[in-house]
């Protein structure tokens, strides 16, 4: 097929010999099977800001690093640097995850490069020479289900070992290849620590993982691996290896006056810090800076 246009840099610098055929398009990106080689691999093209369907929610980018002032000031305001920088930030969660993710083995696609907002990346199969399917397009037997959610819950420890939480997590994106799941989209990637919202993000995560599995083995429903990972992790007591049992005891006093005083200071600081930003001069150079990922 004819090479899109967004794929012909990577084409001229050789690390893609043809464009075999498009994969899927999603709200965020086209993704397409590609030859490198002898191997085939996958190019995630992302799509510009005006042709992508997916917002952009401040919860998501809370905690994530700006390279400087005039970078964050720029976003602050919306400036077309300002919004060049928020794609590229975009992008860059993705891939600095990925490699973050992969380095931890986690089970998700291998990174290869990045280059132009094109995802170089491994192409997961079904083991016969097809594309692995989405979990949504599978049905299970029960133990299948408890031995994949078993293995996703062990993913999730791993991930939030690496200080990351999926953010989106469910059975749409998470592929399903001849050695089990792999975890893929993670442009929502949240920093466990520096985001206020990372408990209920991977609450929610791990709730779509009980929902979907569930179907098939109904009692994955009723666990509480979340708040149990979670009270491990805040403690510094969680690590990769660690054996989950499922159960968790809540307290009995349920409202956490401490920790709703802390969202609502954290919200007051951002909005200051926004304030602070819009109000600063912006004196310095428009060249933007080599993406984060690449420092």
């Amino acid at each position: 097929m004819k090479t899109p246009k967004r794929i012909e840099p990577l084409v001229e610098d050789g690390l893609v010999d043809e464009v075999i055929r498009p994969l899927m398009s999603g709200k965020e990106a086209a993704v397409y099977v590609v030859r490198c080689g002898q191997e085939l691999r996958c190019a995630k093209v992302y799509k510009e800001a005006n042709k992508r369907g997916f917002r952009q929610a401040a919860e998501y980018q809370e905690g994530r690093k700006v390279r400087n002032s005039r970078d964050a000031r720029a976003m602050a305001k919306g400036s077309k640097y300002g919004r060049k920088g928020q794609e590229d930030a975009w992008q860059n969660a993705e891939v600095g995850a990925l490699f973050r993710l992969a380095n931890a083995n986690v089970r998700v696609p291998k990174p290869y490069d990045f280059l132009e907002g094109v995802l170089l990346m491994e192409l997961v199969t079904d083991g016969e020479g097809g594309v692995a399917p989405r979990l949504n397009d599978v049905d299970l037997l029960p133990e299948d289900a408890r031995e994949f959610h078993a293995f996703m819950i062990q993913e999730i420890v791993k991930m939030l070992c690496a200080g990351l939480v999926h953010g989106d997590l469910s059975e749409f994106n998470v592929l399903l290849g001849p050695e089990g799941p792999v975890i893929i989209d993670l442009p929502q990637a949240v920093d466990a620590a520096g985001n206020n919202h990372a408990f209920k993000m991977l609450e929610r995560d791990v709730g779509n993982m009980a929902a979907y599995f569930g179907q098939f083995a109904p009692e994955l429903r009723y666990s509480k691996f979340a708040k149990e990972m979670w009270a491990l992790y805040e403690a510094g007591e969680l690590t990769p290896d660690s054996v989950l049992t499922g159960e968790f005891d809540d307290p009995e006093d349920s409202a956490d006056v401490d920790a709703v005083m802390r969202e609502i200071k954290a919200a007051l600081a951002e909005e200051a810090r926004r304030q602070a930003l819009l109000n600063a001069d912006d004196d310095s150079a428009d060249e933007p800076p080599p993406p984060p990922w690449m420092q």
